[in-house]
């Protein structure tokens, strides 16, 4: 079942990836070199100089939202004692870093054909940190942001626009700590009779 580390784990499978997918076609592709993907925090764009990121892609993880279809689930049908607190949306913005037009708009392009390719990432791609069931996956869906939320959250993060894409990974599930290591209970339930305590 997959925990709480889930989250970070998929962001750092698709760095993985795309990493091994350049790897290999790189040559055969004849595409912009060197390029490196990373995963970036909010605090690392706005930080960053923009030399330090040159041809980089960089997944920044903007946003995290609870699932619209299983909002409302409280269990799992399918598995005994088994309740997942929580089935998330990953928002993720995909931006090239650098300085040539011809670089930024090819590997974009390749990242965006990679993850068109590969849709669904299945235990072959996730990360074995998050402990993902042999059946579990995550599927990649294009998002359609308006200009004005792209503007919008660059503007939060400081640097001048980069051209991006951004894409959701879901249905990312997140399970309850497993028997054995809940949380002790730290409250006792006393009722009165006559005035005395039982």
């Amino acid at each position: 079942m997959a925990d709480y580390t889930a989250v970070f784990a998929v962001g750092d499978s698709l760095v993985n990836f795309l990493t091994s997918s350049y790897q290999a076609a790189q040559a055969a592709l004849k595409l912009p070199t060197p390029c490196t993907f990373k995963l970036v925090s909010s605090t690392e764009i706005a930080t960053e100089e923009t030399t330090t990121l040159d041809q980089m892609v960089t997944l920044f993880l903007h946003r995290i939202t609870i699932n619209d279809q299983f909002r409302s689930t409280t269990h799992l049908q399918d598995v005994n004692d088994r309740q997942p607190v929580l089935f998330l949306d990953l928002h993720y913005l995909i931006t090239y870093w650098g300085r040539e037009a011809q670089a930024e708009q090819k590997l974009l392009a390749w990242t965006m054909q990679q993850l068109q390719s590969y849709p669904i990432l299945d235990k072959s791609i996730l990360t074995t940190d998050a402990q993902w069931e042999t059946t579990e996956t995550v599927q990649l869906v294009p998002a359609d942001l308006s200009l004005e939320d792209i503007l919008r959250i660059w503007d939060a993060l400081g640097p001048k626009y980069r051209l991006s894409v951004s894409y959701v990974a879901r249905v990312v599930r997140i399970d309850r700590l497993a028997s054995g290591t809940e949380l002790p209970v730290v409250a006792t339930r006393f009722t009165y009779q006559d005035g005395v305590a039982s």
